[in-house]
């Protein structure tokens, strides 16, 4: 398995997080884990960050919701179950209601490295 460690550790978080995941939505998903913004996370935080954004915008309603005038918030809440039927389809046993309490996370841990 090539790249830093980072890489490869995120690779191996996406493994055992959704296995099933097919192969073009793993390079996206791990691109948007790399992304510079990302980089102060833990690659497993990086990971789950980038999963439920990348189900949440391309492969459910939650784009058009936003463009038909909802909130971020409210999009997010009415793409909860199609996000995690997606998600479980691919293996994976986590909730995307679990993301606001991990990027809060994440904005505490930025906040306390920068």
């Amino acid at each position: 398995m090539a790249g830093t460690q980072r890489q490869q550790s995120i690779r191996r978080a996406l493994r055992a997080l959704a296995p099933g995941i097919p192969l073009a939505d793993a390079e996206a998903v791990v691109e948007l884990a790399e992304r510079r913004h990302m980089k102060d996370l833990p690659p497993s935080t990086a990971l789950w960050l980038a999963l439920g954004s990348h189900v949440r915008h391309v492969h459910t309603d939650y784009e058009q919701l936003l463009a038909d005038g909802y909130d971020r918030e409210a999009a997010r809440f009415f793409v909860v179950e199609e996000t995690d039927s997606v998600l479980a389809g691919w293996g994976c046993q986590r909730s995307v209601a679990e993301l606001p309490e991990v990027e809060e996370a994440a904005v505490r841990t930025r906040i306390s490295r920068g």
